[in-house]
């Protein structure tokens, strides 16, 4: 199982989604052992570092984790749409406006993940987490809608994308919602473990009206 977190960006010291995935990482769920790569948060380095993964590691689950701040507990992202439009630099200094990921791209892939039943799941145990209709448009949308490509015809891979909030650290300087780590990790150890054992998707109400 591959998992992928971001380096840290935005003025940042440190970036949960790699911080909680570098602690699965060699951890076995379901008889399948969980390899940690992190991403750098660049638009020109981020998928070549994604692609080298998937190449060498053939993963039967990939799950790419990036940093919503301001969100409210995990976001488990529906779409990935095949749109750059950076509101900030990345860490190499581009900031590219109304371009898209991959040119004669389909306009967009949705998660394989079975979301809904990891969303069940995740509340049964106490961990705030919602569906998300919108990856963003930045280096986390970018790497969702490239993943699901890599893997369109992959059908026995389940893959998709999980936003994760601040750390308690940043969640008191930002004054916004925070997740510790630990709590994070169990959560995208629920999400794998759901991957691998669900045959499909719950059918629950959990979308938005605006």
């Amino acid at each position: 199982m591959l998992l992928t977190g971001f380096a840290p960006f935005g003025g940042e010291a440190v970036n949960p989604s790699w911080q909680a995935v570098r602690a699965l990482d060699g951890m076995v769920i379901e008889g399948h052992r969980v390899i940690a790569v992190e991403l750098p948060c660049e638009f020109d380095a981020a998928l070549p570092a994604l692609w080298h993964a998937l190449r060498e590691h053939e993963p039967r689950v990939a799950i790419a984790v990036g940093l919503a701040g301001g969100r409210e507990g995990l976001s488990l992202e529906r779409v990935a749409i095949n749109l750059i439009d950076a509101r900030i630099p990345d860490n190499a200094g581009a900031q590219p406006v109304d371009v898209p990921v991959l040119r004669g791209g389909a306009a967009a892939f949705f998660a394989t993940l079975p979301i809904k039943t990891a969303l069940l799941e995740l509340q049964q145990a106490g961990i705030a987490a919602h569906i998300s209709q919108t990856a963003g448009t930045y280096v986390c949308n970018q790497v969702f809608y490239a993943l699901m490509h890599a893997l369109r015809r992959q059908r026995h891979t389940r893959a998709g994308f999980v936003h994760v909030p601040w750390s308690p650290e940043q969640a008191i300087v930002h004054a916004q919602p925070g997740m510790p780590i630990d709590e994070v990790r169990r959560a995208l150890e629920i999400i794998v473990r759901a991957a691998l054992t669900s045959r499909s998707d719950a059918r629950i109400a959990a979308g938005r009206e605006s």
